[in-house]
């Protein structure tokens, strides 16, 4: 193999530039499907109809399949040829967008959204081993430096290609072009692949750990099912069983892992990397910072188009400024700071990220109702540039604590952890701020307030008392329902106040309920950056040096 890769270094492959941009247009299709359901979520639960918890499960089915799927997809390359995977995996992820697209059901779209998540997980891992492969050891850092740019643009461009399409409504399609932009993208990765990338495949070809595919599939299934569904069903008995029993699989996955290790055979994730402190916090760390930081993203997004009613459109612009922060902050590091600081570099990317985080709880505190997009800029940059200066040296950090040999493996199982993080952050606080709301609304109820409104709908004093009960049940019912589109109970009993004076009243109540909700979501959000920050600590304090290896 050292031969291979030194004859490869002398001749580099002929179309190795054509190829990475095949490889970065799956990597774009990549990023934008995993960005583009946290604007759109709200107007396709609308049209598809079911429960809240679906704007959950658009982002956390795709994001746990490919956490799943990236522990073996690397190795799949290796087993059947790099080139081949590249192109089964576009193309199933192609064809699983279009099974989106024409979704007619929640399930059925969540279920294309996980199969989605399967595919990209074959594709992706292909591209960045053929990076290594074509190019030369002083071209790779070019090749690799590419990624940077496109990915920025591309965290840029999401939200707001997404709200774009969803507004736009082009061939009466509205949502549903979200995912068919990503044919003619799949199209040309396909016919690129075909064309330009080379076929690699391993000397020595490893057994796949199917057995431990599937343990670890189901621990986390296990885990997270039970966080997204469990206020909708009223937290039963049974619900922490299964999230018991995905902890005790994780465990066993482990002594499994360790038996297949000692008996000769490929480990799913070599087990010598949990006795390494470094990377079992890398872990820890990966899994905490990933859910703070895509947690974040769903309950921005809840606040804008639920509880201020923006379009999609208007929510992807007011996020455009803690988008141009992250690209500013991945600049920063990657203009040498990564290399001077090291492992100060990811604490102080976390602290700015979490005083952003702050800033933002705060300006939707204190602005209230006369909250702008405007208003917001001063505290998205800073969360947005903390976000960028800490992910840019996370992995290389995290890999400096294991050897040489475990590279491979390491690299893999940071890259599950970091999609399994976002997906458990959607559920955990996702959860949190649905099962917050319905007492927030409640609290922004009260007789001072709503007489006034009450007297000029001309309710009888003596009725108030009850009337101001009744609408209080009804806003709080509602706020917990479900399905938006069901009036409860509580809600029919109290028609008979329901006048102009008080709908409006009504309205500011949820208002201020959507507002605490998000300031109380975005506070356990700080809360998992402050456990990351002490997590950091446990990590080395610089990146491995570069070979040119």
């Amino acid at each position: 193999m050292q031969a291979v890769l030194e004859k490869a270094a002398e001749t580099p492959y002929r179309w190795r530039w054509v190829a990475l941009f095949v490889i970065l247009a799956v990597e774009v299709m990549d990023l934008l499907d995993s960005l583009v359901t946290t604007i759109a979520g709200p107007v396709i639960r609308a049209e598809l109809g079911g429960s809240l918890s679906l704007i959950q499960w658009l982002g956390a089915a795709y994001t746990l399949s490919m956490a799943i799927g990236l522990l073996t997809g690397g190795r799949l390359g290796d087993i059947y040829g790099r080139r081949r995977m590249f192109v089964i995996g576009a193309v199933g992820f192609t064809l699983a967008s279009l099974v989106c697209a024409l979704a007619f059901s929640p399930g059925v779209l969540i279920g294309a959204r996980a199969v989605q998540g399967l595919f990209g997980a074959v594709m992706l891992p292909q591209g960045l081993g053929m990076i290594k492969q074509m190019f030369a050891p002083a071209e790779q850092a070019k090749a690799f430096g590419a990624f940077g740019p496109v990915m920025g643009l591309g965290a840029v461009g999401g939200p707001i290609l997404a709200g774009w399409l969803v507004d736009a409504d082009y061939f009466g399609t509205g949502w549903r072009m979200i995912f068919l932009i990503n044919l003619p993208l799949g199209v040309f990765a396909v016919l690129g692949a075909i064309k330009f990338l080379p076929e690699f495949r391993s000397e020595r070809r490893p057994r796949l750990d199917v057995a431990g595919v599937l343990l670890a599939a189901v621990a986390a299934f296990l885990l997270l099912y039970p966080l997204v569904q469990g206020r909708e069903l009223d937290w039963p008995v049974w619900i922490f069983v299964m999230l018991a029993l995905g902890v005790a699989l994780f465990g066993l996955f482990g002594v499994y892992e360790s038996r297949r290790e000692r008996r000769g055979l490929d480990a799913l994730v070599t087990p010598t990397l949990f006795r390494k402190r470094a990377f079992t916090s890398g872990l820890l760390l990966g899994l905490v910072f990933f859910a703070a930081l895509i947690g974040t993203g769903l309950i921005f997004t809840l606040y804008l188009q639920i509880g201020l009613g923006y379009s999609p459109l208007k929510a992807g612009l007011t996020t455009l400024p803690q988008a141009l922060g992250t690209v500013a902050g991945f600049i920063a590091a990657g203009a040498g700071l990564s290399e001077r600081l090291g492992r100060k570099l990811l604490l102080i990317g976390t602290v700015i990220m979490a005083l952003g985080t702050a800033a933002v709880a705060v300006t939707v505190q204190l602005a209230g109702a006369e909250i702008t997009p405007w208003l917001l800029i001063p505290a998205l940059i800073p969360l947005g540039a903390g976000m960028g200066l800490a992910m840019a040296p996370f992995f290389n950090i995290v890999l400096a604590g294991v050897d040489d040999e475990e590279t491979g493996s390491a690299s893999g199982a940071l890259t599950s952890v970091q999609q399994l993080g976002g997906a458990f952050g959607i559920a955990v606080l996702g959860t949190v701020f649905f099962g917050l709301l319905p007492g927030a609304v409640a609290d922004h109820v009260d007789a001072a307030g709503l007489r006034p409104a009450l007297t000029a709908a001309a309710v009888p004093a003596e009725a108030q008392p009850a009337a101001v009960t009744g609408i209080r049940d009804c806003l709080r019912d509602r706020a917990a329902e479900e399905d938006p589109a069901v009036q409860p109970a509580s809600c029919r009993a109290a028609q008979g106040a329901a006048a102009p004076e008080i709908g409006g009243y009504a309205e500011q109540a949820v208002h201020a309920g959507f507002r605490d909700t998000t300031v109380r979501s975005l506070l356990v959000a700080l809360a998992m950056l402050v456990l990351a920050f002490g997590l950091s600590f446990r990590l080395p304090r610089h990146a491995r040096p570069d070979d040119g290896h």
